[in-house]
Parts: C-alpha cells; sequence; structure tokens
C-alpha cells in the first residue's frame, strides 16, 4: 500500500518544513538556504505499515536505503512491522566547500545541487562504486548530457559478466536492460557519468562500477535542472561539520562495504571538519568532545549539536559601563 506524506508523524515538524521552503520543493528534496548556515532538512518519522519494506519507505520519501538502515538500527528491512516509527534522515549538513554546482559527498552517498543565483539546495541519494571500482573524486563538469542512452561497457566489465555466465554485448540499447536508465550526465572523467538505473532499489549502496546512479525519478528531475558546463565536485566528508546559527553540528557517515574497524571516522576527521567549518575571525567553538566522540560511535547520518559559539569576554580594564 503507498501512503501520501501525509503520515508522517509531527504536525510541529510538518509545519516547520512548510515554513522552510514550498511543499511542492520540500517533497521532492529542495531546501531554502542561509548564506550564513549549512544546516538544512528536517528529521521527520513515519509509522510504516503492515506492507512496507524499509526500500519502499525508502525511495518513497526519496532516501537511499543505506542511510535508512543507519538511521534505524535493528530494524528489519523486509519487515519492518505494522506500525513501527521510522526516522526519515532528512537532516543535512551541507558539505564543506563552495556551494556551485554539483557536490557529490562519497561516503554519505548524496549530490547536492546548488542552482546558480538561487537560494536553494537540492539533495538526492546516489549509488557509488562498490569496493575495487571506487568512484573517483575530484573535480570535473558535465560534458554532455543524453536522453535513452546507449551503453557501451568497457572490455573489463564485459570480461566480468562473461565470467559470471551473463555475456553483455558490445553496445546496449536503450530500454529495461540498460543500467544507464533513461537519462545520463556524462563527466569530464573519462567512462565515469551520473545516470538512472533499471534497479532503483540499488540506491544508496555500493554496487556500481564507480558511476554514480539515481532513482528514475530524481534523474528526470537533476537532468532537467543541470546544463552542460556545470561543475562537478566530488568529495569524501565522512565527517561534514556546519553551523545552525550559534549551534555547532556535526554529522558523521561511516564508509560501507569496508571492515568495521576501518568503517568510522576518525577524531582527527572530526577536528579537521569542526576548523574547517569555523571561519577565520569569528568566536570560537566551545565543544563538546564527549558528544564529538558519541557521533562517531553511532556514525548514523543524523546531525548532533555538539557546540556552540563563545561569545569574547571583556578585557580587564573595559569600562564599558563609563
Amino acid at each position: 500500500m503507498r501512503r501520501a506524506a501525509s503520515h508522517l508523524l509531527g504536525a510541529a515538524a510538518a509545519a516547520a518544513v512548510a515554513a522552510t521552503v514550498p511543499a511542492a520543493l520540500a517533497s521532492s528534496g529542495v531546501w531554502r538556504l542561509d548564506a550564513d548556515d549549512s544546516l538544512v532538512g528536517r528529521t521527520q518519522a513515519f509509522a510504516a505499515s503492515y506492507d512496507d519494506t524499509l526500500l519502499d519507505v525508502a525511495r518513497r520519501f526519496g532516501m537511499g536505503i543505506s542511510e535508512m538502515q543507519l538511521a534505524n538500527p535493528g530494524v528489519d528491512m523486509w519487515l519492518p512491522g505494522d506500525g513501527t516509527t521510522l526516522r526519515l534522515p532528512s537532516r543535512f549538513v551541507l558539505p564543506a566547500g563552495p556551494r556551485s554546482g554539483l557536490v557529490i559527498n562519497v561516503p554519505e552517498m548524496r549530490v547536492y545541487y546548488y542552482p546558480k543565483g538561487k537560494p536553494f539546495v537540492h539533495t538526492w541519494p546516489i549509488s557509488i562504486g562498490r569496493v575495487g571500482w571506487e568512484t573517483p573524486l575530484g573535480k570535473t563538469r558535465i560534458v554532455r548530457k543524453a536522453v535513452r542512452p546507449t551503453w557501451t561497457p568497457p572490455e573489463s566489465i564485459r570480461e566480468e559478466y562473461a565470467e559470471r555466465g551473463e555475456p553483455l554485448p558490445r553496445v546496449v540499447r536503450p530500454g529495461p536492460d540498460n543500467p544507464l536508465g533513461s537519462h545520463a550526465l556524462y563527466l569530464g572523467l573519462p567512462e565515469y557519468l551520473i545516470h538512472g538505473t533499471n534497479r532503483p532499489y540499488s540506491i544508496g549502496m555500493r554496487v556500481s562500477h564507480g558511476c554514480v546512479r539515481m532513482y528514475p525519478e530524481h534523474i528526470v528531475e537533476l537532468y532537467g535542472l543541470a546544463r552542460s558546463g556545470t561543475p562537478v565536485t566530488l568529495v569524501d566528508q565522512g565527517v561534514k561539520a556546519g553551523w545552525a546559527g550559534d549551534e555547532l553540528y556535526i554529522e558523521v557517515h561511516p564508509e560501507i562495504d569496508v571492515p568495521a574497524e576501518e568503517s568510522r571516522p576518525t577524531m582527527t576527521d572530526a577536528v579537521t571538519s569542526i576548523i574547517a567549518a569555523t571561519p577565520e575571525g569569528s568566536p570560537p567553538a566551545k565543544v563538546d568532545w564527549k558528544r564529538v566522540e558519541e557521533a562517531l560511535a553511532t556514525a548514523n547520518g543524523i546531525p548532533v549539536a555538539v557546540g556552540s559559539r563563545q561569545t569574547p569576554r571583556p578585557s580587564v580594564g573595559d569600562s564599558s559601563s563609563g
């Protein structure tokens, strides 16, 4: 059974979202930007129905499966249970760096799009390259776009498929068997694309050969927004830090499909992110390092308040009262 967003729990949360950005935008993952803040969105909750799966709920609300699992530990992916309250992790610390074009945070498995000259950010979940076929990092741009793209798989991928007993043709034509889906954005990095998929339930997983996959409905949105020449920045920010007013937040994402001891970012990563998020010349941050440690240990992708701005104390001898 498909249910509307009206089944979200919490009238206050819904009202807050409506006040932030028009409902038509919020429902499609668009949030109004405040130049001084780095926190957007609103964490919400949803009551699962008896026939819901976590995969269904993830797609319905524009989430990837990994971020839904991190936000709802212990919940069965296939049978969450009728009436189970699911946390929807739709609140985000923006990645550090310029707010321009497309910014893809690889460990978070999310893409952010900043339309030029407009005070909004769009964000969608993605899939990335699996271990051994990592999605590259760095700066590039969209060099061309295609509707109903054909796929010319590299020899390395054809060999891999052949070893599995699934031989691939040299050219895969548009249609339901084409893993590029209905739309594709070609990057300046040879053989790397942002594209749709014929396997939508893979979004939020490490499953590709390095390309960035999006839900079919999301690639159509992005295709209509981004133009050839749009800059694309791929970053590795397992810890993001940013401000909302005078409060400092961090958001921690583990690396998926690697040994547990290697999966969580370190305190060094957190310190580096917090320093980068504190503008030069601004009041220093008073950080609760115990909360930072807890956020690193939990690593559930939910923004956590870990500090605040310190108000400078008057210097000795200051006689501002006259």
